[in-house]
Parts: structure tokens; sequence; C-alpha cells
């Protein structure tokens, strides 16, 4: 009987997370936040009742990877290619501003005479990889979340999306460093090499498969099944040879593959078909799964207060460095929020980070409480903070930058 026990896992999941998505819809909160709540209440933090498996671990990555497609599907390529260079600033002063404030706060907390780290790195090293955990960004939470909203293919829509792709890129180096000089098996030129590789060939290999399907989609007629087929295994092998070739994570993968196929005479329908196995299935999973990672040690006092300032530090790091970039790049006050609230949550990307520091004995035990409290917290506050931030700044009328998102209102009005 036992084997058949993720069959009830599955049905108690859907069923909370739904349940307490529509609760946080009563209180004008977007869904995710209620999905999210399900898996820290039904895990060992409260209730106790479930715990991460290796099914749900496997199943939780397909729904981010699903996730991050769709997104990519949704992507206006135009915008995007128009923020690339606003994304790379924003991305770059969003981890400079998050990494130096860890490190301060490590610096002044991970001290014998307050917190004795049982870590085996020196403490210069420690404190650095503190902020490294800092520079992380989930985008996968404010994606979900700015799809409920509407608000995806908004300008600020677009750059929080191509800033968090290089932020990924940008943490990646950063944490290539430290591991670096705590690790002498790491090369970074190596690294460097490799990253560089992976977005030259998907912009090679882009171009030729976009044409490729393109062709293939204009001229089928009938079996639009074996398009959803051909997109999804294009996801999946994507994010495959992103992390076993490249060391770049998966989810950009899935998000360069969605975005690959995005101008192509099917879009919409893949969209919508993704959407509802998303929905359906791996969304919530992929929610709860975060929430069941939340399993807190006992903490002191010094402990407790290392964590308030940590998550205090990483909620404003992010907005203010986010933020400080979108304003040198032009963007207004209220879209400078928009995207510097968008990039706080730190989600799963920073439990990776933190578990790599704990197998190199940079993050210390003791240490690792604060920092899952950071990733629940961000993860929980980024959409509700999201909705609020996007009702700030004029209500644009119809004009033609919102026709420009829209192909069959532009030919209404041309």
């Amino acid at each position: 009987m036992e084997s058949y026990q993720f069959l009830l896992n599955l049905a108690i999941i859907l069923l909370s997370t739904k349940v307490l998505g529509l609760v946080t819809r009563k209180f004008h909160m977007p869904q995710v936040v209620g999905a999210l709540l399900a898996g820290v209440i039904l895990g060992p933090a409260v209730l106790d009742m479930l715990h991460e498996t290796e099914f749900l671990d496997k199943l939780a990555e397909i729904g981010v990877i699903v996730l991050m497609f769709c997104a990519g599907l949704e992507t206006d390529t135009r915008e995007l290619k128009k923020s690339g260079k606003s994304a790379f600033i924003i991305a770059l002063i969003g981890v400079i501003v998050p990494l130096a404030g860890g490190y301060a706060v490590a610096a002044y907390f991970n001290r014998p005479s307050v917190i004795a780290s049982d870590a085996s790195g020196t403490a210069f090293l420690q404190n650095m990889f503190i902020g490294v955990i800092l520079t992380a960004t989930s985008v996968s939470i404010t994606v979900e979340t700015l799809k409920e909203l509407g608000k995806l293919k908004t300008h600020s829509g677009n750059a929080i999306l191509g800033a968090a792709i290089i932020d990924d890129v940008l943490g990646i180096i950063a944490l290539t460093i430290i591991t670096s000089m705590a690790d002498s098996n790491v090369n970074l030129v190596t690294v460097l090499l490799k990253i560089a590789a992976f977005f030259l060939l998907s912009g090679v290999g882009g171009v030729i498969v976009y044409r490729l399907f393109a062709r293939w989609s204009n001229n089928a007629e009938h079996g639009l099944q074996r398009h959803t087929i051909a997109a999804f295994a294009l996801c999946l092998l994507l994010s495959f040879a992103a992390e076993k070739f490249f060391g770049v994570a998966d989810i950009t993968g899935a998000y360069i593959a969605g975005v690959i196929i995005s101008n192509t005479q099917k879009s919409q329908y893949l969209t919508s078909k993704f959407d509802t196995l998303s929905y359906l299935l791996l969304s919530p999973v992929f929610f709860a799964s975060i929430g069941l990672k939340v399993e807190l040690p006992a903490m002191t006092t010094q402990i407790i207060l290392f964590a308030v300032f940590l998550t205090l530090v990483a909620i404003f790091t992010k907005v203010i460095g986010c933020g400080l970039g979108a304003k040198l790049c032009g963007y207004k006050n209220y879209q400078s929020i928009r995207i510097g609230v968008g990039m706080i949550s730190r989600g799963e990307v920073a439990l990776i980070v933190a578990s790599k520091g704990q197998q190199l004995g940079l993050l210390g035990s003791n240490f690792l409480g604060p920092v899952v409290i950071v990733v629940v917290i961000t993860t929980i506050i980024t959409p509700i903070l999201l909705k609020p931030v996007f009702r700030l700044g004029p209500t644009q009328p119809f004009n033609e930058a919102r026709l420009a998102e829209n192909y069959e209102e532009v030919s209404k009005y041309r």
C-alpha cells in the first residue's frame, strides 16, 4: 500500500493549494500565495503531514520548467530586444547590492562572540557566500503572479524576465568565483567559456530551430497535438543541455525554448495547452514543494536576529539595486519599483545555492535556518507586493504601445 502513497499526496496538494488559493484571492492577494502557504502548513514546519519525496521533487522540477517555458512563449520578443541592455544593467546592480548587503550582515553576526559558525571555510568566504545566496532570483514566482494579473507582456514584465535570466548567469559567475577559492577543482575560466558557449549556440541554433518549426507548423493543417509534443521535447532538451553540458540553470534553457517558438503560427495554441498542464498539476506541486522544504531547527536569539536582518536586507537590496538600475536605464519611478519588487523572490534558486555551500563547508548548519526563512518570506511577499505596485503609475490609454502587444487589435486600427 505504501507504494501508492504518492497518489494521496498529490490529491492533498491539489485540493489544499486550490482551496488556500481561493482564500488568498478573497483577501485580494494572488492565488500563488495560497499555494505556497499550503506547502508550509502541510509540511514539517506546521502539520507535518507531507514531506519531500524524490517523486515530488522531480515533478516540481518539471513544473518550474514548464512554467518558464510558458513565460518564454508569452514573451514579446521585440520588447525583450529593446530591454536587453537595460536588463543587463538592472541585473548587474541587482547582484552587486545584495552581495554587498549580505556580506555586511554576515560579517557582523558571523563572529565567535555572536554566532559561532561550524563551517570549515574562512570567515571571509563564509560571509561572501551569504552574499552570493542573496544575489539569487527565482523569477518563477513572479512569472506566475504576472500571468495571473495579466501583466507579463508589459514593459516592466519584460524587463523583469530579461533581468532575471541575466541575474542567473551573474549569480553562477559569483558562485563559481567563491567556490573556486574554496575548491581547487573548480576552474573559473572553463565555467565562463561554457556560459558564453551556451548563449552563442542558443542564438545560432534558435534561429535554425525557429525556421524549421515555423515552416513545419505553417504547412501542417492537421495534427496540432504533434506540435505540442515537439515543443515540449524542445523544452526538455534545452533544459537538459543547459544543466548537463553548460552549467546553466535548466529554467533558462526552458525559457529560451519558449522564446524560440513564441512567434510561430501555433504559439497561441501551444500556450493554451501548456497553461492547462501547468495549472492542472505541475504548478501546484511546484509551489507546494517550496513550502515542504521549510524545516527550521531550534534557533537562539542571535540566530533569530540574524534571520530578521538578513530577510530585511534581502528584500530592500533587490528593490533598491534593481530599481536603481531601472531608473538609470530611463524607466519611470513606478516602473522601477515594479521591477525591483519583481526581483525580490529567492525561491528554490537560493536553496540550491545554499545546498552547494553546505557541501563545500561555506555555510554552517546554524546559518541554514535563517537562509530558509529568507527564502520563505521573500517567496511569499513578492506576489503580495506585486499586485499593489502594478497599480502604481498612470492608467495607460489605448495607444500604439498597447496595440503593439496584440497583433489582432493592431490590424483593426490600421
